[in-house]
C-alpha cells in the first residue's frame, strides 16, 4: 500500500505539471485573436499564481481538517474544471475569470505533498516526483502545438487538457482507501502538533535565504516557460506552431534531469545538487543569449536550462527537514511554496512590461539575474547550516 500510494502521488503531479506549460504555448496565438497586448499574459498568470500563494498558505490548515485525499482530489478537478472554462473563453475577462479556480486547484495540494515526501521517502524518490511533474508540462505544449497545426485552434488543446485532468481526478477519487490506509498527516501524537507562524518560521536562521532562493529559482522557472515561445518567435523569427512544440524542450530537460538526477541523489547530496543545477542553468542562458544568429544554439539552451533546473526545486524541498527541523518542515515548506509562487506571479509579468517597451531580447539577461541570485542565497544557507554543526 505503501508504494501504491506513492504511484498515486506520481499521479497527482503529473496533474500538477499539465496546465503549468499550456498558456506560454497558446499565448503567441490567443494574444492575437483576442486583440490584446503581448504582456497581458502577465496579467493572467499573476491571477493564477496568486491563487496558488493563497492555496498553499492554507494547505497545512485544509489537509489538517479535511485530509491530504480530499484536497488532492477536490484541488485536481477545480483546475480541471478552470481548463475547461479556459477552452470556452472569448476574452481576457473571462480568462482572468477562471484563473482564479485554476490557481487555486493547484496551491492546496502542493506543499502537504511535497512535505510528505521529504519526511519518508529519500531524496531519489524526491526527484522522481518533481519527474513526474515534468511528463505533465511536457506533454501539453505537444498537445496544443498539434490543435494548432490541424487547425483544431487553441480552444482545443485547453479542452483536451481538462479531458486528461478529468480522467486523472477519477483515479484520485478512486484511490481513497489508500488513502485512509497510509494518510499524508500522519500525527501520532494526542495533542496536535503548533502551526509554526510566518513570523516564528522567519526567525530560524537561515530560512530568509532559502525563500529568496525559492524566488529566484521559480521566477526563473515560470519565466522561461511563458515567455520561451515568444522570444523565439519575435526575436528568432521562428513560427508560432514550431515555437510551441520547441519551447516543450525546456520542460522535457527538467524532466529527463530528475529523471537522471533520481539515481546519484543520495551520493551527490541536495546541496552539491542544487549548486551544480544552477550551474548548468547559467550555462544554458549564456546558450540563448548568444547573438550568433544560429536558432540551434537557443534551442539547445532552453533544454540545458532545462537541465540544470531538474534538481534544484527538488532538492530544496527534500533538504528542509534536514537544515530546519522535521517539526517545522510542514510549514516551512508551505512558506516556501508561497515565496515560489510570488516569484512566479510578479517576474514573469515584470518582464512582460519590458518585452513591450524595452526589447524582448533582454529575456537571457533577465534569467541570469535570478540565476546569480539563487546561487548566492544558496551558498551562503550552505555556509550558515556547515557553522551550525
Amino acid at each position: 500500500m505503501y508504494s501504491l500510494l506513492l504511484i498515486v502521488i506520481y499521479i497527482a503531479f503529473i496533474s500538477l505539471g499539465l496546465p503549468d506549460s499550456l498558456l506560454g504555448s497558446a499565448w503567441p496565438v490567443m494574444y492575437k485573436q483576442f486583440e490584446a497586448p503581448l504582456s497581458y499574459v502577465g496579467i493572467v498568470s499573476m491571477i493564477i499564481a496568486s491563487g496558488t500563494i493563497v492555496s498553499s498558505l492554507m494547505s497545512d490548515r485544509l489537509t489538517r481538517k479535511f485530509g491530504a485525499w480530499l484536497v488532492t482530489a477536490s484541488s485536481v478537478m477545480m483546475t480541471a474544471t478552470a481548463l475547461f472554462g479556459f477552452s470556452i473563453s472569448g476574452s481576457i475577462i473571462s480568462l482572468c475569470l477562471w484563473a482564479v479556480p485554476y490557481g487555486l486547484g493547484a496551491g492546496a495540494v502542493d506543499a502537504a505533498l511535497n512535505n510528505y515526501v521529504a519526511l519518508h521517502y529519500t531524496s531519489r524518490h524526491m526527484s522522481w516526483l518533481h519527474c513526474f511533474w515534468g511528463v505533465g508540462a511536457a506533454i501539453s505544449p505537444y498537445i496544443m502545438s498539434h490543435c494548432l497545426m490541424n487547425g483544431l485552434g487553441w480552444n482545443a488543446g485547453y479542452g483536451s487538457i481538462a479531458g486528461i485532468q478529468m480522467v486523472l481526478t477519477a483515479i484520485l477519487f478512486l484511490s481513497h482507501p489508500l488513502w485512509k490506509r497510509e494518510p499524508i498527516v500522519n500525527n501520532n501524537d494526542k495533542k496536535p502538533a503548533e502551526v509554526l507562524g510566518l513570523r516564528q518560521a522567519l526567525k530560524i536562521k537561515g530560512v530568509k535565504l532559502i525563500l529568496i532562493a525559492f524566488f529566484g529559482y521559480c521566477a526563473l522557472e515560470s519565466t522561461t516557460g511563458l515567455w520561451a515561445s515568444s522570444y523565439l518567435v519575435k526575436h528568432h523569427g521562428i513560427d508560432a506552431e514550431t515555437a510551441a512544440r520547441f519551447a516543450s524542450l525546456f520542460f522535457i530537460g527538467i524532466t529527463f534531469g530528475r529523471f537522471l538526477s533520481g539515481f546519484i541523489a543520495e551520493k551527490v547530496g541536495d546541496k552539491l545538487l542544487i549548486r551544480y543545477g544552477i550551474v548548468i542553468i547559467m550555462v544554458g542562458v549564456v546558450l540563448v543569449g548568444l547573438p550568433l544568429g544560429a536558432n540551434i544554439l537557443a534551442l539547445l539552451g532552453l533544454i540545458i536550462i532545462g537541465l540544470g533546473c531538474a534538481p534544484v526545486y527538488p532538492s530544496i524541498i527534500h533538504s528542509t527537514p534536514s537544515n530546519f527541523g522535521k517539526e517545522n518542515s510542514q510549514a516551512i515548506i508551505g512558506i516556501q511554496m508561497a515565496s515560489a509562487y510570488t516569484g512566479s506571479t510578479f517576474m514573469p509579468p515584470l518582464f512582460g512590461i519590458i518585452a513591450d517597451y524595452i526589447n524582448i531580447g533582454a529575456y537571457p539577461f533577465y534569467l541570469m539575474f535570478f540565476a546569480i541570485l539563487m546561487l548566492l542565497m544558496s551558498e551562503r544557507l550552505s555556509g550558515i547550516i556547515r557553522a551550525n554543526k
